[in-house]
């Protein structure tokens, strides 16, 4: 079973302008990328449609996620670098999300999602944000 810690940037609108920086700056390799636009339930999202839904970098050994939020007034200093956490199970991502909401608090409900069978958006009861994520298995 996978399970990898990554970190997770949200942006105001400049995901793809972050990535291209990442790419020169840092050598990375975008391994996925995703606009709201290419999301079967969001494609009449206007301004939205070519904004990153969600993209995955590898930068040497490691792997960033990177996203733009649809609002960026929901941007908050807490919420800009989040910590990801990856399994390919998802029961085991949902146990570490419902262990994680312990006296913390909900963003998102663990999901089901476009880009994942299993995601969801919790901060623990120490004010640190994670993403939890399961791999889509082909």
């Amino acid at each position: 079973m996978t399970l990898k810690i990554t970190p997770f940037i949200n942006l105001n609108g400049k995901a793809k302008e972050a990535i291209q920086f990442y790419e020169k700056a840092l050598g990375a390799e975008v391994l996925s990328l995703l606009t709201y636009g290419d999301m079967q339930d969001m494609k009449d999202t206007g301004d939205l449609k070519d904004l990153v839904a969600s993209a995955k970098l590898q930068i040497g050994e490691s792997e960033v996620m990177i996203s733009d939020v649809p609002d960026p007034t929901h941007v908050q200093s807490s919420k800009q670098v989040t910590i990801g956490i990856t399994t390919n199970d998802e029961e085991k991502s949902k146990r570490i999300f419902e262990a994680l909401e312990q006296d913390g608090r909900v963003d998102m409900p663990f999901g089901e999602q476009p880009f994942s069978p299993g995601f969801g958006d919790v901060m623990d009861k120490f004010g640190v944000s994670f993403l939890i994520y399961t791999e889509i298995q082909n």
